[in-house]
């Protein structure tokens, strides 16, 4: 059981809630500054001009609402703005954005009754998710349009994700007997003003972008693996000299990965054996391809960029983020702009474009195994059947190229796309729920790149039969995958199995199926602490 408020909440925690089904508990403490708060807002607004209370709502604040129609007054803002559009936000997503938005109310800074938070946990705990659509926020009064589908739901109204299927919210309250909530005094501003939408997709993105940055990792150590590459290029030694965090934790990981493998070569045992020196043509490349040789100085960047992404998510997701704020322990109320969601479009902006980055580096590397040009090691497209007949890998690289092109454009940043609205009371918007949404369509995409480069790399150890010499991290990763996805030799369609391919890799971590024992200190750093540690963790850490 999560306690929500007792503590900032971190992103394990979330995971926990999200994907393993995790209880919430509102902490006793937090739900008595919220009471308290609420209280304070109704004695403190008495006689006075309070925004959102007794106005009308962006540039019509200059409206004064009489007091028999304040409670009417934010009935209508839920329902004028529940005017989303596209596809509906998956039920994960959604869960992730009331998590956010419960943890920011819990605050006890924005003046709700209690039933307001009450309703949100029991909500999360039982699955109840509202239908929320992704088109309508720009991300500076906050997620206006996705949190007043938010809170249509909570009022009764509108439809939910219930046991896999829409329903009415009405129905479903009735079959589990919960009572929508009643507005009491600003319950319907304080639930639309906030970053809480773009806040949750934003925590889903880090997580998946972890997991994608794993196995990035991994099929590139495996990649290098199968060109009986050099180990030079991932060594301490030689990366430590440059004092990135990321670039050297990549490099601790792969080699790590690779530790017990009989296919990475001692660049002394090769070619500084002096019979070398007498060539005029090596046979064996000095160094390796780019997309082979600089993993950690690629991936490194975009480690970094990940843990920064996290920290200022992980920020916001604890922070108070409508408008205004109640302040009891001022006795005051402060106006201002909490709701504005620069902060989080910022970091899935860069997150967007590092992600893509590992899609490219993804695609470089499959294309170097398909091209026997290039390796000089495989068939062309890794075709184990007969050469013209048969086709391998090749109709799949068409699906890589095309993907990876198309998160290409969508790395646009959204950032500085703002456009003025709100008859110009909005005159400068985050768009952060649009960078968001479209990272989490980045990150997608690239799990499906390394799908294909998965199911190309596994058809190169066949075609080498080197299972026997593989690592035993590499190896277990290959026998997983193997269960999913046979060798290819007769040509035939592959995209269910592609999909399942794709499917393993969005919810299996591979730090964890690789089987390596992360709890037994190695010579290398360790692979979950590479991956979940605090930046501050030393890169001097030899391995």
């Amino acid at each position: 059981m999560i306690s929500i408020a007792e503590r900032p909440l971190t992103l394990n925690e979330c995971r926990e809630i999200l994907f393993k089904d995790e209880q919430i508990s509102l902490s006793g403490s937090a739900l008595k500054k919220v009471s308290e708060s609420h209280s304070f807002l109704q004695s403190f607004s008495k006689n006075k001009l309070i925004y959102g209370i007794n106005t009308g709502f962006g540039p019509m604040a200059q409206y004064k609402i009489s007091d028999e129609n304040l409670i009417e007054l934010q009935y209508n803002l839920i329902r004028s703005h529940c005017s989303g559009s596209g596809k509906l936000l998956s039920p994960v997503l959604i869960k992730a954005l009331m998590i956010a938005r419960l943890n920011s109310l819990m605050q006890g800074y924005s003046g709700v009754h209690t039933e307001v938070v009450e309703l949100l946990a029991t909500l999360i705990n039982r699955n109840v998710h509202p239908c929320i659509y992704e088109h309508g926020g720009v991300g500076a009064s906050g997620d206006l349009i996705q949190l007043a589908h938010l809170a249509l739901v909570l009022i009764g109204e509108g439809e939910v994700f219930y046991q896999d299927k829409v329903q009415p919210t009405e129905n479903v309250f009735e079959q589990l007997q919960i009572k929508p909530l009643a507005i009491h005094i600003r319950e319907g501003l304080a639930i639309l003003n906030g970053t809480s939408a773009m806040t949750g997709i934003g925590l889903v993105n880090i997580l998946q972008a972890k997991k994608l940055l794993a196995w990035s990792v991994t099929l590139s150590a495996m990649t290098n693996e199968v060109m009986e590459a050099y180990d030079d290029h991932f060594s301490y030694e030689l990366n430590i000299v440059k004092k990135h965090i990321g670039q050297n934790r990549i490099a601790g990981v792969m080699r790590e990965m690779l530790t017990d493998s009989n296919m990475i070569r001692n660049r002394s045992q090769h070619l500084y054996r002096s019979e070398n020196i007498e060539q005029n043509v090596f046979e064996d490349k000095v160094q390796e391809y780019y997309s082979l040789r600089c993993v950690s100085q690629v991936l490194g960047p975009i480690y970094d960029t990940i843990h920064q992404a996290e920290k200022v998510v992980v920020d916001e997701l604890n922070s108070v983020n409508d408008n205004p704020i109640i302040d009891k322990a001022n006795d005051n109320i402060f106006h201002g702009g909490n709701f504005h969601g620069d902060y989080v479009a910022l970091e899935m902006d860069k997150l967007k474009m590092a992600i893509t980055k590992l899609s490219m580096l993804a695609e470089r590397q499959l294309n170097f195994l398909l091209n026997d040009k290039l390796n000089n090691k495989f068939p062309p497209f890794i075709n184990m059947g007969t050469l013209g007949l048969n086709f391998g890998i090749q109709g799949m690289q068409f699906t890589a190229t095309s993907t990876v092109a198309e998160n290409q454009t969508l790395s646009f940043p959204m950032y500085v796309h703002s456009i003025p609205n709100n008859n110009d009371n909005q005159d400068i918007v985050s768009m952060g729920c649009n960078a968001a949404n479209l990272t989490k369509k980045v990150i997608e995409n690239s799990f499906e790149v390394l799908a294909i480069e998965m199911t190309a790399i596994l058809q190169a150890i066949d075609y080498l039969d080197c299972t026997s010499r593989l690592s035993g991290f590499t190896k277990t990763i290959y026998e997983n995958i193997r269960e999913i996805i046979p060798v290819q030799v007769e040509d035939k369609a592959r995209y269910k199995e592609l999909r399942q391919v794709k499917h393993h890799l969005e919810t299996v971590d591979p730090l964890l199926s690789g089987k390596i024992d992360v709890d037994t200190p190695t010579p290398a750093i360790s692979l979950m602490e590479i991956f979940n540690n605090e930046l501050s963790h030393s890169v001097q850490t030899k391995g």
